[in-house]
């Protein structure tokens, strides 16, 4: 199922209109120390940021190929777990894992021509 994207007042709401107007009055700080405050959901850390950014970048350069996670793996030559480890935030690629995607991302048919083998030649 897709994403479903609402505007105020199209979802029906729990809040009242009492509710409504005391958000609404919140400053940007009040706001951010009330979520802050918020036992039930902490901010994310750094590293949690990190992965989140890094697992788009991952899945949007292998959709911007459009191939299948098993698909992207076999042409490029990558563990298919570890893609979708990468695309779903888990891990963070390494640094050469990571140069590897954006050089993929720039241009993959360059990088489907290196990866094909080397005819083999009688001496």
């Amino acid at each position: 199922m897709g994403i479903v994207r609402y505007k105020r007042g199209e979802v029906p709401s729990k809040m009242t209109p009492e509710e409504w107007a005391r958000l609404e009055a919140m400053t940007p700080e009040e706001i951010e120390q009330n979520a802050l405050d918020d036992p039930d959901n902490p901010p994310s850390t750094d590293e949690e940021l990190q992965r989140g950014w890094t697992g788009r970048f991952v899945r949007h350069t292998r959709e911007a190929t459009g191939l299948s996670q098993d698909k992207f793996a076999e042409r490029f030559a990558l563990n298919v777990a570890r893609l979708r480890d990468w695309e779903q935030g888990r891990y963070l690629p390494d640094s050469f894992s990571m140069a590897f995607l954006r050089v993929i991302g720039k241009n993959p048919r360059m990088v489907e021509e290196a990866l094909q083998p080397e005819p083999v030649t009688s001496p």
